[in-house]
């Protein structure tokens, strides 16, 4: 193999591709990041078996070939050389990679046994293409939902599936449920994409980037992104019917400034520390005020208040710091917050019909 390549486009190529590259497993080759020729680019791939990432660099290519390298060690020499001109060539398994003044020699494994890179059949899968700034704003929506317990794994991924010509995105882990309806879909999709893969695509997007291209089969969905493909195995099983926890109706209905409703709950949070972030919110109509109290056991307590319009009078106890992630991710100057009695679900909206494609709901805390 010979070719050359910029510094930029194959530092960039192997920072995408190498946080896929593992270093947990008994696999030797996983470690590794596979360099190939294509005609006149370069693949740099690289797959822990669950995740596969792939870029295609653009090359003056003089002779054909592959070999594996270690991911960390060329990332880490790639990203150190100067801006300009790399010049690559290899024979056996061995590569020489020079630049400038600086030229090193790295060995490595034969291409023959590094895994072969999953392929999903384009025109029969369900494809959708997305812009960038929906794709980040609906995963960040739902992904904070999701569940690290491994013993329960649907839970542990985004629901991707259509209702009505919609397509929505879904994640719970049990005490709470976040559903953004995301766009129109002439497909019938369901299908539960792992929180790493979604993480990896996130990180993958630049500021070049406007739009995103998702394609589904049976097993495999991939994430095209520019000049990178990250191709991740779907999480087989049934993902529970979490509409039916949604209310339709709650007796509290509360509209607050999600700043203001931000700042209170992120002072109560200081103090509900060693109750494991509960908090207690309280309504009250005829003052017009949302206020929320906190204990810390021997050092004090807090109660600060937001205005707010409220239907009616409700008091219920949750975590401060489900509270806070859930404001966080919603795209709304004004939020409303319903609830009936302590023990039932509190479902967040924003309070903008405009921005109403987002649900997210908490379970309370037994005060």
């Amino acid at each position: 193999m010979e070719l050359s390549v910029t510094q930029e486009n194959l530092a960039r190529a192997l920072s995408i591709v190498g946080r896929v590259a593992s270093s947990r497993t008994g696999l030797t080759i996983l470690n590794n990041v596979l360099l190939r020729t294509e005609g006149n680019r370069l693949l740099v791939a690289a797959t822990n078996l669950e995740i596969a990432a792939t870029y295609y660099v653009g090359a003056k290519v003089t002779k054909q070939g592959e070999l594996t390298l270690p991911a960390r060690l060329v990332s880490e020499f790639i990203a150190s050389l100067p801006k300009g001109t790399v010049d690559i060539m290899s024979k056996n398994t061995s590569m020489t990679i020079a630049s400038g003044n600086f030229s090193s020699n790295l060995t490595g494994v034969d291409a023959s046994e590094f895994p072969e890179l999953p392929s999903i059949e384009e025109k029969e899968a369900v494809a959708y293409t997305i812009t960038t700034e929906d794709f980040k704003q609906a995963v960040n929506q739902t992904i904070i939902t999701t569940s690290s317990d491994t013993s329960r794994p649907v839970l542990t991924g985004v629901y991707w599936h259509s209702i009505d010509g919609e397509l929505y995105l879904a994640g719970t882990d049990g005490y709470r449920l976040a559903e953004r309806r995301l766009m129109k879909s002439r497909s019938t999709i369901e299908a539960i994409v792992p929180s790493s893969s979604l993480q990896e695509a996130l990180r993958t997007i630049n500021d070049g980037v406007n739009e995103i291209e998702v394609l589904f089969d049976n097993t495999q969905v991939r994430f095209r992104v520019g000049d990178a493909e990250i191709t991740s195995r779907l999480i087989d099983g049934n993902y529970p019917d979490y509409r039916q926890l949604i209310p339709k109706e709650s007796e509290t209905n509360i509209t607050v400034s999600t700043s203001e409703f931000t700042r209170i709950v992120k002072i109560a949070g200081l103090f509900s520390r060693d109750s494991g972030g509960s908090v207690t919110l309280m309504a009250d109509k005829e003052a017009g005020q949302l206020r929320i109290h906190s204990i810390a056991s021997e050092l004090g307590e807090n109660t600060s208040s937001a205005d707010a319009t409220i239907t009616a009078d409700g008091q219920v106890t949750l975590n401060s710091r489900y509270i806070t992630e859930a404001l966080g991710v919603m795209d709304s100057d004004v939020i409303n917050f319903r609830f009936s009695g302590k023990l039932s679900p509190c479902v967040f909206t924003a309070a903008n019909e405009k921005d109403a494609n987002y649900t997210h709901i908490i379970m309370p805390l037994k005060s």
